[in-house]
């Protein structure tokens, strides 16, 4: 205490000097308006500066937690675009969004739409189970369809569900054709790869090339003719050597089936019915 009281005693002049300038540059800017402008804009822009400054530290120190926030939001952000991507892609492949041409051969009839509840695909004898049976309208021998293709065809039907040998079945022998040139065989399938087939008992004189589609030929009471069931890749003799055995390429995906359609076939039945019926009747006169 006894030092700062030397140390006040000796520099007291400079205190008053020191006063007396603030006394002193108080009355020259409170009472003079020009001073007082200068030092109010000089004091802002000083005030400015110093804010700008703080913000700048702010900012500066700010930034871990920016960066923390920005990375959360592109992970939302990518969580979305995978949601989206995905949604866009099983919409893509959605096995029920038919296109034109299914739409137009199956113009004219009544589709049950169905989803898959069991699939097999590394069995000789594959077999589909659909969710929809005998009180939705479902009957034996009914043609079922997806989005781009054939499937197969009811086998057996309970209530509330059916059974359907698919075209990845043994037992499958479907007719179909080679489309726009009215050349018929048979479509099997012995195993091996779900993405291909064979069709057996196509003509010698058969006059096709690769990658022409195949279809169904129309010449039973399960499907009408013109849906598309796949395209040729390679061209084998039949073991005989009378006609020609394709390999093709199944344009039906079995591994991603889901939703599928079961054709309601009586106008087809009626059609065959008249047919057998008008061929019935040559029948005697052939004989007489």
């Amino acid at each position: 205490m006894r030092n700062l009281i030397e140390f006040l005693t000796k520099y007291n002049h400079w205190f008053v000097f020191v006063l007396l300038e603030v006394i002193s540059l108080v009355l020259l800017f409170q009472y003079n308006s020009y001073q007082g402008s200068v030092w109010f804009s000089s004091a802002n822009m000083v005030a400015g500066k110093i804010y700008e400054w703080n913000s700048a530290i702010d900012s500066y120190f700010s930034l871990s937690k920016a960066n923390e926030q920005l990375t959360q939001r592109n992970v939302y952000l990518e969580h979305q675009i995978k949601a989206l991507t995905d949604s866009l892609e099983n919409s893509r492949n959605d096995s029920l969004i038919m296109h034109k041409p299914l739409i137009a051969s199956l113009s004219g009839y009544r589709l049950i739409p169905a989803k898959v509840v069991e699939n097999s695909l590394n069995k000789r004898d594959n077999f589909i189970t659909l969710n929809k049976g005998s009180e939705d309208g479902v009957r034996k021998d009914m043609g079922v369809v997806c989005g781009v293709g054939v499937v197969g065809i009811v086998y057996l039907v309970s209530a509330h569900y059916s059974v359907v040998i698919p075209i990845l079945n043994s037992q499958s022998n479907i007719s179909v054709s080679i489309k726009n040139r009215n050349y018929f065989g048979y479509l099997k399938w012995n195993g091996g790869s779900s993405k291909l087939a064979s069709v057996v008992d196509v003509p010698r004189h058969a006059h096709f090339r690769l990658y022409d589609k195949i279809v169904t030929s129309g010449y039973s009471s399960v499907f009408p003719p013109g849906i598309l069931v796949g395209r040729i890749l390679h061209v084998f003799n039949s073991q005989d050597g009378l006609s020609y055995r394709l390999q093709i390429e199944l344009s039906t995906d079995f591994g991603s089936l889901r939703d599928v359609c079961i054709i309601d076939d009586a106008i087809m039945q009626e059609r065959m019915e008249i047919l057998h019926a008008a061929q019935d009747s040559i029948k005697p006169r052939e004989e007489y």
